[in-house]
């Protein structure tokens, strides 16, 4: 299915009046700032999709479809990230998991992707899954594994992706490792350790010139003793003795409950070892909920970090980092969750680009902490959604794109194109 450039304009023009009603409101307030140059930030600011996030997504317990008409190829990916980025302006790309999207055709995918204004986004490799046809298993991991074979047919599997990657026009490689152990004693860090980063400089050495390595962490799940990359820590040192062209990939919802991304993201950025994001939230754990859905101010904090460390570096906010999506839409319909969650982040974003900067560093430098409080919440309370609205507006995107999905009932033609029992590739 494609949404019509009409259909979005008759959808605005509906909506016009209250939006510009508010925005008017928003530019009396924010009278001292520039917001035309903050609009052309959110309008160039960009969100990969990953094709893994299209489908119904699942708890440890179980899948249910509950949505029917989920993209069964990568062109049909393609096809719903396509409608994710007509109706907001802000998912110009899809970020690949192989082997559950192996590309077949690369320039025909090129093609039918650049048709709905979509690029490639960094290639995820998977190893934390034994594969069919595969001759080990990685049982007791993979990259880390004692057994040389079973270390070789991780790398193999890696380099594989970069390979699929440059057919692509992708420019990046994220590694995530289920590697760890469950009990004590069942692993010697040390070895492990060693064997992971042996492992991943010879990854390493078959990236292009031009393309960066993510290494992701996580705490815990699926192993829950130890995990071999567990904390941006263990992380930040294999990126550092990999080399320049590796860099350090946060997940929010990789860390041990009230762990202060914040302070994570602004020392790695001083670092020059932040790589990119995968953006969730989450209660308990990595719950891979909605962006901003359950902690909206720590999603703002994390962006008012980001935002003063990329501009005290001279960096592009658009360029410069990874930018993706990493949820589960257990009791949602997904294309309606990922509209949601860009629609959060976006707001964060646009929040963190008005916080008074100089105001700011002068109550850090006097310790005046309740104004340096003042200042963030000042700007937290405020609702910039208009602001968000005006970038999707001159991105010829849709003013409020869940209710324009909903008006073309969009779920219920990919039911009946694709029909009610089509499962994605994917957990």
């Amino acid at each position: 299915m494609n949404i019509e450039q009409h259909q979005i304009e008759q959808h605005n023009d509906a909506h016009l009046t209250s939006h510009q009603r508010k925005l008017s409101f928003l530019k009396e307030e924010w009278s001292h700032v520039d917001l035309e140059n903050v609009i052309q930030k959110l309008v160039d600011f960009q969100i990969a999709i990953p094709s893994w996030a299209l489908g119904t997504g699942g708890t440890r317990f179980g899948r249910f479809a509950i949505t029917g008409g989920e993209p069964r190829t990568i062109e049909e990916k393609i096809e719903d990230v396509g409608l994710l980025h007509a109706l907001n302006g802000a998912s110009g790309a899809i970020s690949l998991h192989i082997p559950w999207d192996i590309p077949q055709n690369a320039e025909s995918l090129k093609k039918l992707a650049s048709g709905y204004g979509l690029k490639f986004d960094a290639m995820n490799s998977n190893t934390f899954q034994d594969q069919s046809g595969s001759p080990h298993s990685y049982k007791f991991g993979s990259l880390q594994n004692v057994n040389r074979e079973i270390r070789r047919q991780a790398i193999e599997h890696n380099i594989e992706v970069i390979k699929q990657g440059v057919a692509l026009g992708s420019d990046a490689l994220t590694v995530w490792l289920a590697d760890g152990s469950c009990f004590p004693g069942q692993l010697n860090f040390r070895k492990a350790f060693e064997n992971t980063l042996e492992s991943l400089q010879e990854i390493y050495s078959a990236l292009p010139e031009d393309w960066k390595m993510f290494v992701e962490y996580k705490a815990f799940e699926p192993n829950f003793y130890s995990t071999t990359v567990g904390d941006w820590g263990q992380s930040l040192l294999y990126a550092s003795k990999l080399g320049k062209k590796a860099s350090t990939l946060v997940d929010l919802g990789h860390h041990l409950p009230n762990a202060n991304i914040e302070q994570i993201v602004a020392l790695l950025l001083m670092e020059g070892k932040l790589g990119g994001f995968h953006f969730n939230d989450s209660k308990y754990g990595d719950d891979d909920l909605t962006a901003g859905s359950i902690k909206p101010y720590q999603l703002f904090l994390i962006f008012n970090e980001l935002v003063e460390g990329m501009d005290a570096k001279g960096m592009n906010h658009a360029k410069d980092l990874g930018w993706m999506i990493d949820a589960s839409h257990n009791v949602k319909d997904p294309l309606e969750d990922l509209l949601q969650s860009v629609e959060a982040i976006m707001i964060a974003y646009a929040q963190a680009l008005l916080v008074d900067r100089k105001a700011l560093n002068a109550a850090q430098e006097n310790n005046d902490v309740a104004k340096a409080q003042e200042i963030l919440q000042n700007t937290f309370r405020s609702d910039l959604r208009a602001l968000v609205a005006e970038a999707r507006l001159r991105a010829n995107a849709a003013l409020s794109p869940i209710n324009l999905y909903r008006e073309l009932d969009v779920r219920h033609n990919l039911v009946k194109a694709r029909g009610l029992d089509t499962v994605a590739t994917g957990l």
